[in-house]
């Protein structure tokens, strides 16, 4: 196989990308940048067409690198073994290479050992579509040498940047009537960057593919019927409570630990999110029922329900997400989500280390009057019980500071939470 040709091409592809396209510069990127001013191996991890390949380009663009992308049909069937003639290709192209950029390299059976040993002379960024891209060999060889990037569809910041909104302090009405519509259209399409570039219905392509080359193919799921309905409905149903042994009954597959692994495939390959319900006792945390988001609310939108039918749904699931994005900033922030016995619930809980940090709820209210009742007592159970005082209610467009029970609860719309 002729090994030159589609690299030269891949490359000219990124190139081409980056000159012709409106590329905005993403949250991470410097943090990616400082990982590398060491001899690391930086891996990128994320959901597929989330940016990983443009992110990994543009870091080290202006340094002596070299690019492959192994989600390339041109290099089905590549083995371990064939990962010599890569680099072979890479000294014949351009001679003298600091970084190596292996995109999408779960692709190639046994390419752990390879990464090794180039990394003891070069730089070596590694993406990938699956969170488990580092639980195999490589973990083991490499324990304390590599830095991991999760990166995530668009945040509202990065949709700001697309749209050439600039990103102040204050905000006059104007500027705040345009922020909310800029919030809407957002959580409608989502933070996937194609769903920009051809239109929404891009988003179903993009699940399907999710579906089809990450799970499907690479687990070979034998019941691909049954898989795609677990995922619709688990979709269908974010922001909902699940179990195993009742999906395993919904779907009529024999044992709940099949339903177990197929959450985890769907987890791992950065479609759905999976939340724990808080209890001090672990085995109980560990019995209870989980909750279920979507990666991105274009996605739920597109596959789950509308925007316009289920506003305060979206809106929540649109804070998990921002959530997940913090975890990866403060590694030891936990997020979670609680319920009593009498059905008090909390839409998330914010523990860092051994403390309860913060209780946030999550309701599509516009004024005061829309506060409903359910949602504060819950929020006022829940700071006595973790003897927690920060309380926020996360709304769409009502922002104030309320007493209830002599207990103060901070009332900010999801757009400005969002920027913070």
């Amino acid at each position: 196989m002729e090994f030159k040709g589609i690299i030269r091409e891949q490359r000219e592809e990124l190139e081409r990308i980056e000159k012709t396209e409106n590329i905005i510069k993403r949250e991470r990127l410097d943090e990616g940048r400082s990982y590398l001013k060491y001899p690391n191996i930086l891996v990128i991890t994320g959901a597929r067409r989330s940016g990983k390949s443009i992110f990994s380009y543009l870091l080290e663009k202006d340094k002596k690198f070299a690019y492959v992308n192994f989600d390339d049909e041109r290099l089905i069937g590549l083995r371990g073994e064939d990962l010599n003639k890569i680099l072979e290709s890479f000294y014949e192209l351009y001679n003298n290479i600091d970084y190596i950029i292996l995109d999408e390299i779960q692709n190639i059976p046994n390419w752990e050992l390879f990464v090794n040993r180039l990394r003891r002379t070069k730089k070596i960024i590694i993406t990938g579509s699956n969170s488990n891209l580092l639980s195999g060999e490589l973990a083991t060889h490499l324990t304390g040498r590599y830095l991991e990037i999760k990166l995530f569809p668009f945040s509202f910041i990065e949709f700001l940047r697309l749209k050439n909104f600039k990103i102040l302090n204050e905000y006059t009405t104007e500027e705040k009537s345009k922020i909310l519509n800029y919030m809407r259209e957002y959580l409608e399409y989502g933070g996937f960057p194609e769903a920009y570039k051809f239109g929404k219905a891009i988003v179903t392509k993009i699940y399907e593919d999710i579906l089809t080359k990450d799970i499907i193919l690479r687990y070979k799921i034998k019941k691909i019927d049954e898989l795609k309905k677990l995922a619709k409905y688990l979709i269908s149903n974010s922001c909902g409570e699940i179990s195993y042994l009742k999906l395993s009954k919904i779907l009529g597959i024999k044992h709940p630990s099949t339903i177990s692994n197929w959450v985890s495939y769907l987890e791992d390959s950065f479609l759905i999110l999976k939340l724990e319900k808080f209890d001090f006792k672990l085995k109980q945390q560990f019995i209870a029922p989980k909750k279920i988001y979507c990666i991105d609310s274009g996605m739920l939108d597109s596959i789950g329900f509308k925007f316009s039918e289920n506003k305060g749904k979206i809106l929540e699931n649109a804070v998990a997400i921002e959530l997940q994005r913090k975890k990866e900033a403060v590694k030891e922030l936990e997020v979670y989500y609680w319920k009593d016995y009498v059905q008090n619930e909390i839409d998330f809980v914010l523990k860092n280390k051994e403390k309860i940090e913060q209780l946030i709820q999550v309701s599509y209210i516009n004024n005061k009057e829309e506060i409903k009742e359910r949602e504060i007592s819950s929020l006022i159970k829940g700071g006595k019980e973790f003897k927690c005082s920060n309380l926020i209610i996360i709304t769409w467009n009502y922002e104030s500071e309320e007493k209830f029970d002599g207990k103060k609860i901070k009332f900010i719309p999801l757009w400005k939470w969002l920027l913070v």
